[in-house]
């Protein structure tokens, strides 16, 4: 889907790096290829990792809480992160196997206390013909279950719209507030990332996570950017803050919890909803943003929950919080 020819060579639609790709060849993303003419994935459908998680760890908060869901990842990225958590299989090609869209969603049916499907692990965006298979089917026959994206953003205008109406939810990672840091780190462009934010949070629940590097993106300058910016599309969007650890290509030291205590605290002068994530003993629980009742706790991934609806029992006042 979303290419077209160019000279004997095809251009990729999918994401804003707008591949053009030589017969044989990949585009950046090491999964779409270009076979005799004709754009070609070779991930449909294989699987390298799949797992029944708390839906917190995705981590989505406000998004059915205290519920199950089927994370499954493939390979291959359209980034570059030199912090990638999940190298091996976003920039590797490990071993995989085959599951049609019909027995994936079987897998999910069966499974107990079960809210849908998560895609994350690797880039759900590079996967797209066969997410796109899984959710219209999905929606068509078991609109009960949900479908989640845990995505870095990345997609060209056309295909979010196309898939959006299919996905209930999405976690979409804001890496940073300074484009040279998406270029330089991360191989991308902050402003199609933005995009993508802004539509999404029009068609389904968004919750957003950003990654803090010690002496990188953390400053009080780029927490308050990222957060203002967040708060004047919704103040109820949920932001995890999420404490950075030496990975992959990046050896800078962990990120200071000084400075993740301090830039939850920037971060919520402009929205209700500010999570740490990655560093333990710190209170993640969510208090109605008017008059501070306990709503859910929460004790790493697993929640209890206090309210009934999506109204704070106390004060009345609309949580958005999809349970």
């Amino acid at each position: 889907m979303f290419y077209e020819k160019y000279n004997e060579k095809i251009k990729c639609f999918l994401c804003p790096h707008n591949c053009i790709i030589d017969k044989g060849q990949f585009g950046l993303c090491s999964v779409r290829t270009n076979k005799d003419g004709s754009l070609k994935t070779i991930n449909y459908g294989e699987i390298t990792a799949i797992a029944k998680d708390p839906i917190e760890k995705k981590p989505l908060y406000h998004f059915k809480p205290t519920k199950n869901i089927l994370s499954v990842g493939s390979f291959g990225c359209n980034f570059s992160c030199d912090f990638c958590q999940n190298h091996r299989i976003a920039h590797n090609k490990p071993k995989s196997d085959f599951l049609s869209p019909d027995k994936l969603i079987k897998i999910s049916l069966d499974l107990k206390n079960n809210v849908g499907i998560a895609f994350t692990y690797n880039e759900p965006t590079i996967w797209y013909e066969y997410i796109y298979d899984v959710s219209k089917r999905v929606k068509e026959n078991y609109p009960n279950l949900s479908i989640v994206l845990v995505t870095n953003g990345y997609m060209e205008r056309e295909p979010l719209l196309r898939i959006l109406p299919y996905i209930d939810a999405m976690n979409i990672d804001l890496k940073s507030f300074n484009q040279k840091y998406y270029k330089k780190t991360c191989g991308g462009n902050l402003n199609n990332v933005l995009r993508t934010i802004e539509k999404a949070v029009k068609k389904c629940h968004v919750e957003i996570t950003t990654l803090l590097v010690n002496g990188i993106n953390d400053s009080k300058e780029e927490i308050e950017e990222i957060a203002s910016y967040l708060g004047r599309l919704d103040k109820n969007i949920p932001l995890h803050l999420s404490r950075y650890f030496p990975a992959y290509k990046m050896n800078y030291p962990p990120t200071e919890i000084d400075v993740m205590i301090r830039s939850r605290k920037i971060a919520q002068k402009y929205l209700n909803y500010v999570y740490l994530g990655n560093i333990a003993n710190v209170d993640n629980s969510t208090y109605c943003p008017q008059c501070n009742k306990l709503l859910i706790e929460r004790k790493g991934f697993f929640s209890k929950i206090y309210i009934g609806d999506n109204i704070c029992p106390e004060c009345g006042y609309d949580l958005q919080i999809l349970l």
